[in-house]
């Protein structure tokens, strides 16, 4: 009879079985490392890795279109009472800061012959009929064909042309109908809407908590340059201190955010925090990642966004501007990288000197006068 040859791939060498299986460990362990075998739904508190701390989208769906969900109007008024217990900018610290007055003001004869006109309005029309939290925190955007405004709980996309309405107003709850968790039932508010003119997509946002601290944040990307349209919708926890005050910007490899943390109990500031999410996945609608450096030792801090028609170099990591409470904006350069986390960078690039300032208000609120109101809160302690 004759014999079968045998496989031309079967090691004989039992040196090379133990290298295959302990490189077999090794490449198992870097995956659960990044987190590749989590559980689906299963909260991501960042991960520390050479200082760069990282995590992932705990939960990711596709909504359906916001024009077809039942419509929520007026929010209810657990929402209206959450976002008023949440939403009081708790005060930041002015390291540094010394009064001085502002020599860019002129108050001299050149000053008196500019004169005080706005130019007149292309369009003038009611924005969102405000019922929400307390403070409202009014943004919006402008998108190819469609303007969209938002407040705490509150949202509407109005043509751009014309300024009618084409849908809503409607609760933020609205476009986290059927999504589950925190992000459906425990939104706080500190709502962002922007317009990604990159991709043409919109990004809306607000943050999120089980408790009284928020500590993840609810992120939406339109599926379409149409903000009725559907959204691949993301929750990431954060971690669980108090996580206040978020600005996001929009850059070509990530969407940059920064953070006001504060302790668990909202008492005591922590510092500012930065955070990239994996843009070029949430464009997708697939998992998406985030990286950190963690809080940073210094003034408070805002990303840069990009607004304009030409692209930044590419590579170009997104320039984080901190409040001049000391008299000198830093400058630092945050390199963003999904693929390696610990090859991301937060880097000081420079300091630029400020203009003297007096502080508004500090330590105070509702300070600047509004007609017929208590007054505005004028948050002068940071940009």
């Amino acid at each position: 009879m004759k014999k079968n040859p045998a496989p031309r791939f079967a090691f004989a060498d039992p040196r090379v079985s133990l290298a295959l299986i302990l490189i077999s460990v090794g490449v198992l362990l870097a995956l659960l490392r990044f987190g590749v075998f989590t559980a689906a739904g299963e909260e991501q508190t960042p991960q520390e890795n050479s200082g760069i701390q990282f995590g992932q989208s705990y939960h990711n769906d596709v909504s359906p279109a916001l024009r077809d969900l039942p419509e929520m109007w007026p929010p209810s008024d657990r929402d209206e009472e959450r976002a008023r217990d949440a939403r009081r900018n708790p005060p930041l610290p002015l390291r540094g800061h010394v009064d001085v007055p502002d020599p860019v003001v002129d108050h001299g004869l050149l000053g008196s012959l500019i004169p005080e006109a706005m130019p007149t309005p292309t369009l003038n029309f009611d924005g969102i009929p405000f019922t929400g939290g307390i403070p409202p925190d009014t943004n919006g955007a402008v998108g190819a064909t469609q303007y969209a405004q938002i407040v705490n709980q509150s949202y509407q996309v109005f043509n751009k042309t014309t300024g009618g309405s084409v849908f809503g107003p409607v609760g933020i709850a609205n476009l986290w109908s059927g999504f589950g968790g925190v992000c459906q039932t425990s939104g706080f508010g500190d709502p962002i809407l922007l317009y990604d003119r990159i991709a043409n997509r919109w990004l809306i946002s607000q943050f999120a908590g089980s408790g009284g601290a928020p500590t993840d944040e609810c992120i939406a990307i339109s599926s379409t340059s149409d903000a009725t349209s559907s959204y691949f919708r993301y929750a990431f926890h954060l971690g669980s201190n108090f996580f206040d005050y978020p600005h996001i910007g929009v850059w070509p490899d990530g969407y940059y955010m920064a953070m006001n943390v504060f302790d668990p109990s909202g008492t005591s500031f922590l510092g500012p925090q930065a955070f990239a999410f994996n843009r070029a996945n949430m464009l997708t609608g697939t998992a998406a990642t985030f990286v950190t450096p963690g809080i940073s030792a210094s003034d408070v801090f805002l990303p840069s966004d990009f607004e304009g028609s030409i692209l930044p170099t590419a590579g170009a990591g997104n320039s984080f501007v901190t409040f001049p409470s000391g008299g000198t904006f830093q400058v630092r350069r945050f390199h963003a990288d999904f693929v390696t986390p610990a090859n991301t960078t937060f880097t000081l690039i420079g300091n630029l000197a400020s203009a003297g300032f007096t502080a508004l208000c500090p330590g105070t609120r509702n300070c600047v006068p509004e007609l017929g109101g208590e007054g505005l809160d004028g948050i002068g302690d940071r940009l």
